[in-house]
C-alpha cells in the first residue's frame, strides 16, 4: 500500500527550524495537497519524503517501510517506490522524448524490449503519441511538462511527489495539466503528493490538503469543501479563497460593524457573543447579498433590518461577471455577481451608488489574531 506516514518530524538549516514536530499521512490513492506561502517549508518536507534529504528528528514510512528516521542510514530514493516532478522540467535538451522518458529504465537496465513497451505506454499515458523523437527544444511547456510526468510514471511508482510542477505554465495549460495529473491519478490508482502555493490547482485535484503556515505549522487536514467552507482558524480562512473582513466593535451587548453605528443585526454564536473581546467578521465575495436600497425598504418580506449600509467604491466589469468593492463604515469588502443576472435584477451599480448589503454566511474570529496574515 503507498501510504505516507510522517511521526513527530523536524528539519532545520544552519539552526533556523523550518519543520517541527510535524504529524501527517497521506492515505494510499489519495491526491493529497500541501498548501502554503513561499518559503514555509513545503519543498522540505517533500525532498524529505523523496529521500533527498534527512530528518533531524522522526520517522517517515511508505507503506509498512521505514525509509527514514533520525541518526539512522536512510533508504535511497531510487528504492522507496516514487517519481518525482519538479517545478522546473528537467528534460535534457540533447534527448529526444522518447530518450528522456526511457533513461530511468535505462538506468534499471531493464531488458530493451520491456523498456519499449513501459516507455511507450508512458507516452501515451500523457498523449504525447508521435512526439517520441522530437527534443525539448521542439516542444511546448506544457508538452515538456507532460515529458517530465511520464518519466517519473514510466517506472510504474506506487507515489507520484509533485512540487510546483504547474507554476512555469500559463493559465490555460495549468487548467489543463491539473485535470490531466487528477485523471492520471484515478487511471493508476497511485498516490499523489501535491506542493503548491496556488490555491486554485489545490482546491481543484485534491481529495484532501494541509494548509501550512509560514511557519512550517500545518493550521489543518481537511477535503477541499471543508477547507473552504469550514477554516479552522483565520489563517486558514485568508489564505485560501478571496477573503472579506468586517471589524466589530462591541459595545456593551450590541455589535457595531466597522467604525459606525450600524448595529450587526446577525446573531453570533454564544461562546463569541459572551466573550470580552474585540471580533472580526469575515465572508467570501459569494456569501455578500447586494440589493438596491430602495427595494429593500419597500419589501418587509426581504427583512430590510438584516441590511447594512454601503457605498460602491469600485465596479469592474469582467465580461462573465460583475466585481464590486463595498464601504461599510469604513469596512471595504468585495462581491461578484452574474453579469446577466445584474442586468436582469438591477444590480448595475456605478461607483458611488448606495447600496445594501447581508451575507448569507458569517465566520467569526479573535481579531488578536489579524497579526498572523498582516505581518
Amino acid at each position: 500500500m503507498a501510504k505516507i506516514t510522517l511521526n513527530a518530524v523536524s528539519k532545520s538549516y544552519d539552526k533556523r527550524a523550518v519543520l517541527q514536530n510535524l504529524t501527517l499521512t497521506v492515505d494510499h490513492g489519495e491526491c493529497f495537497t500541501l498548501l502554503g506561502p513561499s518559503g514555509c517549508g513545503k519543498t522540505v518536507l517533500l525532498r524529505l519524503i523523496a529521500g533527498f534529504e534527512t530528518p533531524d528528528a522522526g520517522v517517515i514510512h511508505i507503506g509498512d517501510d521505514m525509509v527514514a528516521k533520525a541518526g539512522e542510514a536512510s533508504i535511497p530514493p531510487d528504492r522507496r517506490d516514487l517519481g518525482v516532478v519538479f517545478q522546473d522540467y528537467a528534460v535534457w535538451p540533447h534527448m529526444s522524448v522518447f530518450q528522456n522518458v526511457s533513461y530511468p529504465l535505462k538506468l534499471a537496465k531493464a531488458p530493451p524490449a520491456e523498456l519499449e513497451e513501459k516507455t511507450r505506454k508512458a507516452i501515451a499515458l500523457v498523449n504525447m503519441q508521435g512526439l517520441e523523437e522530437r527534443l525539448p527544444s521542439e516542444l511546448s511547456g506544457g508538452q515538456q511538462q507532460r515529458v517530465a510526468l511520464a518519466r517519473a510514471l514510466v517506472a510504474q511508482p506506487s507515489i507520484m511527489l509533485l512540487d510546483e510542477p504547474l507554476s512555469n505554465l500559463d493559465a490555460n495549460l495549468r487548467e489543463e495539466m491539473r485535470f490531466e495529473i487528477k485523471e492520471l491519478q484515478h487511471k493508476l490508482d497511485i498516490t499523489v503528493f501535491y506542493v503548491t502555493h496556488d490555491q486554485e490547482i489545490a482546491l481543484a485535484i485534491s481529495d484532501r490538503m494541509a494548509i501550512m503556515d509560514k511557519k512550517g505549522k500545518i493550521r489543518q487536514i481537511g477535503t477541499p469543501v471543508e477547507i473552504y467552507e469550514k477554516p479552522a482558524d483565520l489563517f486558514v480562512f485568508n489564505f485560501v479563497g478571496v477573503a472579506n473582513f468586517i471589524t466589530v466593535n462591541k459595545q456593551g451587548n450590541t455589535l457595531y460593524a466597522g467604525t459606525g453605528a450600524q448595529a450587526i443585526p446577525w446573531e453570533m454564536p454564544e461562546d463569541i457573543a459572551s466573550a470580552a473581546m474585540n471580533w472580526i467578521a469575515g465572508c467570501r465575495p459569494s456569501d455578500v447579498i447586494i440589493a438596491r436600497p430602495a427595494s429593500v425598504d419597500k419589501s418587509a418580506d426581504k427583512g430590510a433590518d438584516k441590511y447594512l449600509r454601503g457605498v460602491i467604491k469600485r465596479a469592474s466589469f469582467l465580461g462573465a461577471m460583475m466585481d464590486y468593492l463595498v464601504e461599510i463604515d469604513g469596512a471595504h469588502l468585495r462581491t461578484a455577481l452574474e453579469t446577466h443576472y445584474a442586468i436582469s435584477n438591477d444590480l448595475l451599480f456605478k461607483e458611488g451608488d448606495e447600496c445594501a448589503i447581508t451575507f448569507h454566511n458569517l465566520h467569526w474570529f479573535d481579531a488578536a489574531h489579524m497579526s498572523e496574515i498582516t505581518e
